[in-house]
């Protein structure tokens, strides 16, 4: 990674192109990694710590920790309902990496907007 980038450039690329020209999402830096928001809810993040962060519907957080390179996401040693962790190994071709955005995409999509 290139000095000042905290997150995966080429993960935060392929995921435009996963979610394409929508006028709903927009992108900001949050947690030393870029956020793709949806109406202002968070979806997916091109993660600091590397891999992926999915927003998910929290009833599915504990069935979905069971998929191959799926970990709780934590914060402050706490984990967080409604969130997961995708290492990098998990997103690194696009077939692995666009379920889970279009999951974090159509999550966010449920919720309402934030204004």
């Amino acid at each position: 990674m290139m000095a000042g980038v905290a997150y995966d450039e080429d993960l935060a690329t392929r995921i435009r192109a996963v979610i394409g020209a929508d006028p709903a999402v927009t992108e900001k830096r949050m947690f030393g990694g870029l956020a793709f928001l949806v109406a202002g809810n968070m979806s997916v993040a091109a993660s600091g710590q590397g891999g992926l962060l999915v927003r998910v519907d929290p009833a599915q957080t504990g069935a979905l920790l069971a998929e191959p390179h799926v970990e709780p996401f934590e914060m402050r040693g706490r984990a967080m309902q409604g969130w997961v962790r995708v290492d990098t190994e998990g997103v690194l071709t696009m077939r692995q990496l666009e379920p889970w955005v279009r999951r974090g995409v159509a999550y966010a999509r449920s919720l309402p907007a934030k204004q």
